[in-house]
């Protein structure tokens, strides 16, 4: 049976990964999944450097694919085809991946192929379930919160987004407002677990809208006005973790409800509805927890790829590579990074409670 090898390259933040996925038939197998973090460099500033880490990307990035490669015991001429991400995110660290496919695919004369971003997340999850069409997309990531259908293969609806920041990023700034470590998600969990989640009561932007859409701005703010008027103790830091994580969660149970609503009025189905959680902060185990007590109540299920595949990587890429390279969707050499490239072609970007073409 023949197989289909394509290296996935992504940089388009904190994390550079190169990884190598094969298929054979319809099974899946990840030969490789490299990642080289950033964290060390950013958490002296809180937050991701773009020029520190399109600098850091450029370091690594050759030495991850030999090591790639050497992992999935393969070499060069054995791949079909060249995968990188190529939008949405910081330019630098876009160049850096797509140079280097570019690059690759060029010495090889192999097809090269431009992945968004937010498709690799989207399909992250069959890189471990065969899950069939249509889902439910919940992406909350530092760089993205949003609703998607995944009617098919390169065929997307977004029914939901949020109007100002993502979510990953709330969890960042809350975390710098309180002093915590880098990256502040899995900081805020940690201390929320030792809090009293009811002795601030934060607002919660957008959540009587009978939409899909979030807000998190006003949140921070809120955050950041009770900070200033108290003390910084342990005990302060446990309390308002544990009150935005609750915070949190009631907002994510209600958009995704809103969600749901939305798309069984879109998406004629007999099939139980299926809804995929990608994005790094899908780890989060409270918000984990609170989306699958919903999913009992609406008789839906949800599913959460493996903790490496929510967070950046290269296999999601390759992945997604794989199913371009099937339908010969390749790009030509003078591709340019798109620093936005919305996974629906026809979503409007929200800004504050305005659609704005573009």
């Amino acid at each position: 049976m023949k197989k289909i090898r394509v290296i996935g390259i992504e940089s388009s933040c904190d994390e550079t990964s190169v990884s190598i996925v094969e298929k054979t038939g319809n099974k899946i197998k990840v030969l490789s999944n490299i990642v080289k973090s950033q964290i060390d460099i950013h958490k002296f500033y809180g937050g991701v450097v773009p020029e520190l880490a399109a600098r850091a990307h450029s370091d690594v990035i050759d030495k991850l694919i030999v090591m790639a490669l050497k992992k999935a015991k393969i070499n060069l001429k054995q791949l079909n085809a060249i995968a990188a991400t190529a939008g949405p995110g910081l330019l630098g660290g876009l160049l850096v991946g797509v140079v280097a496919g570019k690059t690759l695919a060029h010495f090889l004369n192999k097809p090269f192929i431009a992945v968004n971003h937010l498709e690799g997340h989207a399909l992250s999850i069959k890189l471990e379930k065969d899950i069939a069409y249509p889902y439910l997309l919940l992406l909350v990531s530092g760089g993205h919160t949003e609703f998607t259908i995944i009617k098919s293969f390169n065929s997307y609806k977004r029914i939901g987004t949020t109007i100002d920041d993502a979510l990953g990023e709330a969890f960042d700034k809350t975390a710098r407002l309180l002093k915590l470590g880098y990256p502040g998600g899995p900081e805020i969990e940690k201390y929320a677990m030792k809090g009293d989640g009811d002795r601030f009561a934060l607002p919660m932007p957008l959540i009587h809208e009978k939409n899909a859409h979030f807000s998190f701005a006003g949140l921070k703010s809120a955050v950041a006005n009770t900070v200033a008027k108290n003390k910084c103790t342990e005990r302060f830091k446990k309390d308002m973790s544990a009150s935005f994580q609750k915070t949190i969660n009631k907002i994510i149970y209600r958009k995704t409800k809103n969600a749901i609503d939305e798309y069984k009025k879109i998406v004629k189905s007999k099939n139980n509805l299926k809804i995929v959680v990608a994005g790094g902060v899908a780890a989060n185990k409270s918000i984990r927890n609170t989306l699958e007590e919903l999913g009992k109540l609406e008789d839906c299920e949800f599913l959460f790829p493996s903790i490496k595949y929510c967070t950046d990587n290269g296999a999601m890429i390759a992945y997604a590579g794989i199913e371009r390279f099937e339908r010969g969707k390749f790009n030509k050499s003078n591709f340019k990074p798109k620093p936005r490239w919305p996974l629906d072609k026809n979503a409007v970007f929200m800004k504050g409670k305005r659609a704005v073409e573009g």
